[in-house]
């Protein structure tokens, strides 16, 4: 056998592989590729808020840091008035420090679609207390284009028993690097409440990911938020006791 064909024959069953896998891939398995990649086992990283409206803007910058799904912490370090704040979640449970008035607040469930800072993003958003895997269920809509990146669209649909805030949500994630490249979030009563659309996917620590994130809501005119991703760096180890509401007071001391 010559090696021409030999090696004809590996790449077409590399091929024929790649084929069988990407045809065998459920709607689950899509969703849960893209957010094992968004999140990695840790991250850590320094994101920019700029929340924009029709007569103003302004601009948070924020340190964060997450392990799994059950643990999350952000802290604030500008503006000036809002630096120290922290927010802290232990599975689906959050509670926010204000050193302002050295007072820490638990954040109840019914809050979770409340705005963050005054933002169209909601606290279930940045905070990510819903997981987008275990608490819905996923149809595979089929394939659609979307700013010149082919995309699949799934519909998820909240299981009975999960405390999550949306109705429904419908996402488009990337063929090519399984990235969130879209979301539409719509309430109980199926009416569509708000659009993400994401942006400028660059390399970040050992993956590419969208560095920029959009979210307009389809109600109020000129009105969005935009979240920039500055640096991330994912599965460096975190221990457990970083995520602690002692710690809180100690991260927000030492922004300041």
């Amino acid at each position: 056998m010559s090696k021409r064909l030999i090696l004809f024959l590996a790449f077409s069953m590399y091929i024929t592989g790649f084929i069988a896998l990407a045809q065998t891939l459920t709607a689950k398995d899509i969703v849960t590729r893209c957010d094992e990649k968004a999140r990695g086992k840790t991250s850590q990283g320094e994101m920019t808020m700029t929340i924009i409206r029709p007569t103003w803007s302004r601009s948070i910058t924020m340190k964060s840091w997450e392990k799994g799904h059950g643990l999350s912490l952000i802290v604030i370090t500008l503006p000036a008035k809002d630096k120290g704040q922290v927010f802290l979640k232990i599975k689906t449970e959050m509670w926010n420090w204000l050193p302002s008035i050295e007072r820490m607040i638990k954040i109840p469930p019914s809050m979770m679609l409340q705005s963050w800072m005054g933002s169209d993003f909601t606290n279930d958003d940045l905070i990510k207390e819903s997981s987008i895997i275990k608490d819905y269920t996923h149809k595979l809509l089929g394939k659609e284009t979307v700013r010149e990146m082919l995309c699949y669209k799934i519909e998820m649909t909240p299981l009975p028993e999960a405390a999550v805030t949306w109705g429904k949500v419908v996402i488009w994630i990337t063929v090519d690097g399984f990235n969130q490249w879209k979301a539409e979030y719509y309430d109980e009563d199926m009416s569509l409440i708000n659009v993400l659309n994401a942006y400028n996917i660059k390399k970040m620590g050992d993956r590419e990911i969208p560095t920029q994130l959009e979210i307009v809501p389809v109600d109020k005119k000129n009105n969005k938020t935009i979240l920039e991703i500055k640096s991330v760096i994912y599965d460096q180890p975190i221990k457990d006791n970083f995520f602690s509401q002692q710690n809180m007071r100690s991260v927000s001391q030492r922004i300041k």
